[in-house]
């Protein structure tokens, strides 16, 4: 695991791009050996005008000017324990940021930022925090609801690294399942499925939300090609 920034350190990353009202993702890379390997910061415009940030990513200013015309930073959720990179240096730049992360990655996160809740603070009723079931409260999603439909943002259940930079990145992607010929569940998440069962009637649950229109991996890209049936094939994956 890469060390922790202690400052803002801006690495390469691709354009934000806005997936629906109020939601803005952007591809970032970590620096490894032979190339890069993918990860993705999702920010949501709440109801209160402000924003949530999911996987905290420093980036330059014209971007952070966009985010912040979107709406003031409010709350930084650190998705699980190994998604702390940049959660210090944002703290330190938005000091009245209140930090959300799943109880199982408060210990964790706490080594790095102060938490200051375990279950949804969001007060929106069209954007919820969720612990993701079967994962003992180490992982943790959004659920966003839009007019046109429902954007799911999750962290490390699943993977969707359809073009990794570089040699060793392309390997690691295969070698750790992180879904290079389609969406699934890298073997590096196993270690967090307490239970597959529960974590498949949450993937269920989630196929079945009206009009799912998107769902957003921390790393690699948006899976937007029938979402809802990508949910259930791998639920079905996790039940044999």
């Amino acid at each position: 695991m890469p060390r922790i920034h202690e400052t803002w350190q801006v690495l390469p990353h691709d354009p934000l791009q806005e997936i629906d009202d109020g939601i803005l993702t952007v591809a970032g890379d970590i620096p490894m050996p032979l190339g890069n390997f993918p990860r993705r910061m999702t920010v949501v415009r709440l109801a209160s005008g402000k924003t949530a940030i999911f996987s905290a990513i420093a980036l330059p200013e014209p971007e952070m000017a966009r985010i912040e015309a979107m709406g003031e930073p409010t709350i930084l959720i650190v998705p699980n324990g190994g998604h702390r990179l940049d959660a210090k240096a944002w703290k330190q730049r938005y000091p009245l940021l209140r930090v959300l992360t799943p109880a199982g990655a408060r210990e964790d996160v706490s080594e790095v930022v102060p938490v200051d809740a375990t279950t949804d603070i969001l007060d929106d009723p069209d954007v919820r925090f969720v612990s993701v079931a079967g994962t003992g409260e180490r992982d943790s999603a959004l659920i966003i609801r839009r007019a046109t439909g429902h954007t799911i943002v999750c962290n490390d259940i699943i993977g969707h690294v359809r073009h990794p930079h570089g040699m060793g990145a392309h390997v690691m992607a295969r070698m750790m399942g992180f879904g290079v010929s389609e969406p699934r569940v890298p073997r590096t998440a196993r270690f967090q499925i307490k239970s597959p069962k529960e974590l498949a009637q949450q993937l269920r649950q989630w196929a079945a939300l009206p009009h799912l229109r998107c769902i957003i991996v921390s790393h690699g890209e948006p899976i937007t090609e029938d979402p809802a049936g990508t949910l259930q094939r791998i639920a079905g994956g996790l039940e044999h």
